[in-house]
């Protein structure tokens, strides 16, 4: 029988002592990390559930390689985070990279997790582990301002509660662009030593799929109980009456959320037929 380990992050905040006295402050990234956890659960996963102050990069890269130790062709990870995301620029100065390529980030508590950080923990799974990536944040470069320029106030309403900009800013989850640049200034030389270890990279692709909040040029919103995207996955999901298999969860979640905020789906590697038509959370 099929092995399920889940892991699930959730940050309400993050260290000001790291992000230059930023605490990026946010309501129901918790609350997100608990109710996901809570469907893992009931379908038969093994969970691990990390909250804000101990959503650090060695917490959270010690439970999945953890569970990339355990876990063997057949069975499957959850992973699930809900949170800040951010983007960043090649650091790297190399000339055979494009000049807009950018590195999308997962604000973890201590640092930005790049996504190729990611992508090479999901490589050290076994082949044949399925993956399943479910992230609540938005990777967007738009910084809030332009959101606020480009929306109507009734739309900024819709999705954000307000459109207030210190209440828009507070209730999206992507790191304001002036403080990622900021932290880009001051770190610049650890995240271009980290792009230069990740490009030598050349492992086997994971057989992952990813759901995101939104797109690229979207941001994502927080909420009172859940975040937008947490809320209507739940909804969606009805207590396990849903019937489909990913893509179409991710169709029906996308069905429910407004035009300005569109789940992604992507996959690395290849996933099977079997695996993307599999209910969502099946072990």
């Amino acid at each position: 029988m099929p092995t399920g380990l889940s892991l699930h992050i959730g940050l309400n905040s993050v260290d000001p002592a790291r992000y230059d006295g930023w605490n990026g402050q946010l309501v129901a990234c918790e609350n997100d990390a608990r109710d996901m956890a809570a469907i893992a659960r009931a379908n038969g996963f093994s969970d691990t559930l990390i909250l804000t102050r101990d959503g650090t990069v060695q917490n959270i890269t010690a439970q999945l390689r953890e569970a990339a130790r355990q876990l063997v062709s057949g069975d499957i990870l959850l992973f699930t985070y809900s949170g800040h995301g951010g983007q960043m620029p090649d650091l790297t100065g190399d000339a055979d990279v494009e000049t807009d390529r950018k590195d999308e980030t997962l604000v973890f508590f201590d640092r930005q997790f790049l996504d190729d950080e990611l992508y090479k923990e999901f490589q050290a799974f076994a082949k044949g582990v399925r993956i399943v990536a479910l992230l609540d944040c938005c990777h967007s470069g738009t910084s809030i301002e332009s959101v606020q320029e480009l929306l109507s106030p009734q739309a900024l309403e819709t999705q954000f509660g307000s459109s207030a900009p210190q209440q828009v800013e507070a209730a999206a989850r992507v790191i304001p662009s002036d403080k990622q640049q900021q932290l880009l200034d001051r770190d610049r030389e650890l995240y271009a030593d980290l792009q230069r270890q990740l490009k030598k990279n050349n492992g086997q692709a994971p057989d992952a799929l990813l759901i995101g909040a939104c797109q690229d040029n979207q941001v994502a919103s927080d909420g009172a109980v859940n975040g937008l995207f947490t809320e209507k996955l739940l909804a969606v999901w009805d207590n396990g009456g849903f019937q489909g298999g990913y893509r179409d969860f991710h169709r029906d979640i996308q069905k429910t959320m407004p035009a300005i905020q569109s789940p992604n789906f992507y996959t690395t590697g290849a996933p099977s037929p079997v695996f993307l038509d599999q209910k969502p959370f099946t072990v």
